[in-house]
């Protein structure tokens, strides 16, 4: 199991690379350059509480935006757990639910990335997946109020998805799998 601080070099490698170099994410350059991106790797003590420590984690990163206003954004990347893409899904249904709960609904969204992220509507080697493919399993906390400030001068921002597919899928498949393969970074 690598160390917190590979998964951390491995995640900003990628944002940097991916997220920031692709610019599938207008919202990313910015904070990247100002280093207001916190990056919180989450570890369980016990395998059978990876779900609930994964839970306890974020709600403790939504209540760190709300005291912090230094920090515009956290990556919360879980190394131990959810390499199976199925069950990283059901954590991110968790996660939204009880983010309703909480009543940060509308206050943070979550984006979610992961190895073998793939859309419900593609095939496993489609390099749209590609787009929110990361190194590890992770969710993206992002305050509301920012992405909508930076939408606001963005063209036609309902059509960033389809942009990033489209990017995704002329640069091919090989890009993509070289383009994260390369922020795989071994190093302890």
């Amino acid at each position: 199991m690598p160390s917190d601080q590979v998964v951390v070099d491995q995640i900003k490698a990628w944002v940097a690379s991916v997220v920031v170099g692709d610019n599938f994410c207008p919202f990313a350059r910015k904070e990247m350059e100002n280093d207001t991106i916190r990056y919180v790797v989450v570890r369980s003590q016990k395998q059978q509480d990876v779900l609930e420590s994964a839970l306890m984690a974020l709600m403790s990163e939504c209540k760190a935006l709300d005291t912090c206003e230094a920090i515009e954004t956290t990556i919360l990347v879980y190394a131990d757990g959810f390499t199976d893409f199925q069950d990283f899904l059901g954590l991110l249904d968790l996660a939204n639910d009880l983010m309703a709960q909480k009543g940060y609904e509308g206050v943070y969204q979550l984006a979610s990335f992961h190895p073998d992220y793939c859309f419900a509507d593609a095939t496993d080697d489609d390099p749209a997946n590609y787009t929110n493919r990361s190194p590890f399993p992770a969710l993206h906390l992002i305050r509301e109020a920012s992405i909508e400030r930076v939408l606001e001068g963005i063209d036609n921002p309902e059509r960033i998805p389809e942009r990033n597919v489209r990017f995704a899928r002329e640069k091919g498949l090989a890009y993509m799998q070289e383009k994260l393969k390369a922020c795989a970074i071994t190093r302890d």
